[in-house]
């Protein structure tokens, strides 16, 4: 991977990081279904309008859009907003890895490797870790948000597989058309669970400064997380195999927690830090794949999108982001 490239990976990295105190910032002012409907809504419209629909089968594009779109955002911003700290939630949203590799292995009857096995054990173990910190620190309303989280991560999950059996030709374009599916689900959520009036009344303070603050956290959400992240990250994926690029996406947690540590106040507790590292080495040990070495610092020849790791989901698992 060229120095420039790899330059083009850390951006990615800062860039979806900061993005976990963008939501923060939505959800200080928005109720969480209706501010996850309105960060779709927003990328929706101009997607109809200017963007090729991808040619890939309906049912596919479907789970893609609902198990990545509604079902993580979903339950990830009603975990933010019931106490899961912003650092730890983009800590914990990496279960999505492990959980992909045990849906190949289950849905998909894919083989998993001993090296996946013992990757997804210490994953595990991270994650159980840091339930049982929050748990002996707040009993049981502490752990609902990891659970919360951890929920957000499965439906992640489902959209991998979801994005990797319509294989699209254009990652990019499919990424972008998923905002379309949430937007219709979550507003429906949103009236069911928070009430009619609760997005509409947040709408009509948006001039006071909580609502200001949430219109540009919406607006990083939109532009730089989505828009500016995940084209990058398609770029880089297209161009390289995807057990290159996907470790970069392992340190957005270490981004994550040092920036709500930073603007936030969050300080994670000393078992939080060492189950995190053990989460982040365990999907790095368990989805990394054994590559031939390129030539140091030369562009590789773009390769299709449809070569996958050792279980398959190489291409997948961390495809498209916040």
């Amino acid at each position: 991977m060229s120095t420039r490239d790899r330059m083009l990976g850390l951006t990615v990295v800062v860039l979806w990081g900061l993005n976990f105190l963008a939501i923060h910032a939505g959800l200080e002012h928005f109720p969480p279904l209706f501010f996850a409907a309105l960060r779709f809504a927003i990328m929706a419209i101009p997607v109809i309008l200017f963007v090729p629909r991808p040619n890939v089968p309906l049912k596919w594009f479907l789970l893609y859009g609902i198990g990545f779109g509604t079902i993580q955002f979903a339950f990830l911003f009603l975990a933010m907003d019931n106490g899961m700290p912003t650092g730890l939630a983009s800590l914990v949203l990496q279960s999505s890895a492990p959980f992909t590799v045990l849906l190949c292995v289950v849905l998909l009857r894919e083989k998993l490797s001993a090296r996946q096995i013992i990757g997804i054990t210490v994953a595990v173990g991270g994650m159980a870790i840091i339930g049982i910190d929050r748990a002996a620190h707040g009993a049981t309303a502490a752990v609902l948000p990891v659970m919360l989280t951890l929920i957000a991560g499965l439906g992640w999950a489902f959209g991998n597989i979801g994005s990797r059996l319509a294989r699209p030709d254009n990652a990019l374009h499919m990424t972008l058309w998923m905002c379309v599916v949430p937007v219709l689900p979550l507003y429906a959520l949103s009236l069911a669970v928070e009430g009619p009036r609760a997005g509409w009344d947040a709408m009509a303070s948006v001039g006071s400064h909580s609502g200001l603050v949430a219109l540009g956290g919406l607006a990083y959400v939109v532009l730089l997380g989505t828009i500016v992240g995940s084209g990058l990250w398609t770029y880089l994926m297209s161009r390289y195999p995807a057990s290159k690029v996907a470790p970069f996406s392992l340190l957005v947690p270490i981004v994550g927690l040092t920036a709500a540590w930073a603007f936030l106040g969050e300080t994670p507790t000393g078992w939080e830090l060492i189950g995190g590292a053990v989460v982040i080495l365990g999907c790095f040990a368990g989805l990394s794949a054994k590559r031939a070495a390129a030539a140091p610092d030369t562009p590789e020849e773009p390769e299709p999108v449809a070569q996958e790791g050792a279980a398959g989901v190489d291409r997948v698992v961390l495809q498209s982001r916040l």
